[in-house]
């Protein structure tokens, strides 16, 4: 097959997008592409290179949790054509938005992470880390008497 710009097989797609050949058949069923894939008389899939920078970005939403849905949602209005951006933009905003607290949560949690391996490094230096956090059974509790 001519792998020219307008005639890539399903596996340079897979090469260049980093995607399974298996994914790139899910996105197809999913309705997630802006154009049907046109087939070879044969049968095989051809792509072309919009189909890739579609595909990358579709990975990238997909990559930071954009659910299929969302994307399938995303796909539909652009395949539309034009009078829907704003209703674009507010979808892509309310993803972002949902990526910043995620990145947010994360960063709170590494900076907790950081805090303890800076703990144990300097007991680590010190000689003094035996015994940090390990699993020692508490004292037994006194019975009451009534």
């Amino acid at each position: 097959m001519n792998e020219s710009a307008g005639n890539l097989s399903i596996g340079k797609v897979a090469e260049a997008t980093g995607m399974s050949v298996h994914a790139l058949r899910f996105f197809e069923r999913e309705g997630l592409f802006l154009r049907p894939v046109h087939r070879t008389s044969g049968g095989q899939r051809v792509y072309e290179q919009a189909d890739v920078d579609w595909l990358l970005l579709c990975g990238r939403l997909r990559a930071s949790g954009m659910p299929v849905a969302t994307v399938r949602r995303f796909a539909d209005l652009v395949r539309s054509g034009p009078g829907n951006e704003d209703e674009r933009l507010a979808l892509l905003r309310e993803h972002e938005r949902e990526v910043r607290a995620r990145i947010a949560a994360l960063q709170a949690d590494l900076e907790i992470i950081h805090g303890k391996v800076v703990t144990y490094e300097e007991h680590v230096r010190a000689g003094t880390a035996a015994g940090l956090w390990s699993p020692v059974p508490s004292a037994p509790t006194p019975p009451t008497v009534p």
